[in-house]
């Protein structure tokens, strides 16, 4: 497990959705063009990475809480190398965390790429127009959720609901890297 501890610089704040096209687990392609909700997060995650692990029951909550937010979350890793995180292992994680949002394969890595996604869980949270508006963490603990006290993917999202900025917009992603396959890495 290499720690990341760090922000992407591929996308910069204000910056328009890469586009995607990806396999979710319900069976669906999920193109980026389609979503029409007023807000989009997108989280790259995974199965096995304990970051992402910890997050499973607060982004259901988010998914739930969030009327006018679709979202999709993204496995990118190497699931040869890490067969926890292959597309039929996705589709019992879903159901077993209950997550109402999509969970997409990138198994080409691309969509990681574009982002410039480095670990899991990393949010990119866009509005309307789909002009990023937040990049970063879930929150600031990610061990224990009663002692968070900067709820940072929360707050972009209830602010762009409102209609309004996010009152910060940056920080940095904590989590496992993504496994990059051979010869892919970003």
């Amino acid at each position: 497990m290499v720690l990341i501890n760090d922000n992407s610089s591929v996308l910069s704040i204000g910056d328009n959705l890469p586009h995607f096209s990806l396999p979710a687990t319900d069976g669906l392609e999920v193109d980026s063009s389609m979503i029409k909700d007023p807000v989009l997060s997108v989280v790259f995650t995974c199965n096995h990475c304990p970051y992402a692990q910890a997050y499973e029951e607060r982004l259901k909550v988010m998914m739930e809480q969030f009327e006018q937010t679709q979202f999709i979350l993204i496995n990118s890793n190497d699931a040869s190398e890490y067969p926890e995180d292959s597309f039929d292992r996705m589709k019992v994680k879903k159901e077993e965390a209950g997550w109402p949002g999509m969970y997409c394969f990138d198994e080409s890595q691309e969509v990681a790429k574009s982002f410039g996604a480095l670990c899991t869980p990393h949010c990119f949270v866009f509005d309307i127009e789909r002009n990023l508006k937040y990049k970063g963490r879930i929150d600031d603990n990610w061990e224990h959720a009663q002692e968070v006290t900067e709820h940072n993917l929360h707050d972009a999202i209830q602010a762009l609901e409102e209609h309004q900025e996010p009152a910060n917009h940056e920080e940095h992603a904590i989590g496992c890297s993504i496994k990059w396959k051979a010869g892919v890495a970003a």
